[in-house]
């Protein structure tokens, strides 16, 4: 069963759009749903095909969902939503699109792997939204592809699949596989399928529609730049946190990092407790500590590898700072996540 986009609706239908494509049949794509998926993901993914089809005054796509169970599936949000069937029912799409969320790596996905292990052999278009790029990548469809996932995801990720090409684009199209970050970002990555395939008209009226004031590359940044997540315009504590993000399993020394903007440490140590209201140190080390959980929370690597990783040569001093911090110890955050716990 497959659902198509109404094509009636009160709004004019762009001229232009309608007359660019030429293309006669309409693309089949299959939002395969994973339990826990991102509403905002999905709902970026879809419209913009929903939307194209009212800019064409025909159906240019049509699409439906599917799921592990077979008759609904569950946002991380709550929501559920109806579905056409099972995994293994699914056949015959051009398009099949994973739609991730929170806690990815816990199922074992098996009858949706083998799903798409046989579309893919039938020639099907793979594509996936958010953390739906971990489903692909643990089914070996990403082997001899470059690819990209959720900022959040990404170390856990490439922990687990070294010769991966991962990278931390917006969204990344590399021939028949199309993988994006999550969030708005899967309407830009759709953006940019439809306008390959129908043309800038078609995908420029769409959009419009959605409030979409310009079709970004696949090669911006995922997370906003330094400036607006601290809130701070100072360059030299901005070069210095790039430095300590970029810095994580082998730490620089604060006479390092002042001597990189070439400042003394107590120079350095007074524009971060001035704009950051902390020390160099403790900020570093809370950076360090975050990406500790992120790895904790999305891999089964040991704790002591987790903080070798981030940059601490004892598993004590580790446990004691992430306690300080989070309130409770790595190993009691491993077995709350394993518990099924966060979320």
């Amino acid at each position: 069963m497959e659902t198509t986009a109404m094509v009636t609706e009160a709004c004019p239908v762009s001229p232009a759009a309608a007359s660019e494509s030429t293309t006669t049949k309409a693309i089949t794509v299959g939002f395969m749903l994973v339990e826990c998926f991102s509403m905002i993901a999905f709902s970026s993914a879809i419209e913009p095909l929903r939307l194209a089809n009212r800019a064409a005054g025909r159906d240019l796509y049509r699409f439906s969902l599917w799921s592990e169970e077979g008759t609904k599936c569950t946002a991380s949000n709550g929501v559920e939503v109806r579905v056409s069937g099972r995994f293994g029912e699914v056949q015959d799409f051009d398009i099949l699109v994973v739609c991730g969320g929170i806690d990815i790596q816990k199922p074992d996905h098996r009858s949706l792997h083998a799903a798409l292990r046989r579309a893919c052999a039938r020639g099907t278009a793979l594509g996936a939204v958010c953390t739906g790029t971990y489903v692909l990548a643990k089914a070996g469809l990403l082997d001899g592809y470059r690819a990209t996932i959720h900022w959040e995801n990404l170390p856990g990720l490439v922990s687990e699949h070294e010769g991966l090409e991962i990278g931390s684009d917006l969204f990344e199209i590399d021939r028949n596989r199309f993988t994006c970050a999550g969030g708005t970002a899967a309407a830009d990555m759709m953006l940019s399928l439809i306008m390959r395939e129908h043309g800038p008209s078609v995908a420029s009226y769409v959009a419009d529609q959605l409030i979409h004031h310009r079709i970004r590359e696949s090669g911006e940044r995922q997370r906003m730049d330094l400036r607006m997540r601290l809130g701070v315009a100072h360059p030299k504590l901005l070069k210095v946190v790039g430095l300590m993000e970029a810095s994580l399993t082998e730490p620089l020394g604060s006479q390092e990092l002042a001597e990189a903007v070439h400042l003394s440490t107590r120079q350095l140590e007074r524009l971060f407790l001035k704009y950051l209201g902390r020390s160099p140190a403790k900020h570093y080390l809370r950076i360090r500590l975050e990406h500790a959980r992120d790895l904790i929370r999305q891999t089964a690597m040991p704790l002591l590898s987790v903080a070798m990783e981030c940059g601490f040569t004892s598993a004590s001093h580790f446990s004691k700072a992430y306690l300080d911090c989070f309130g409770q110890p790595p190993s009691a955050e491993r077995k709350v996540v394993q518990a099924g716990g966060r979320g």
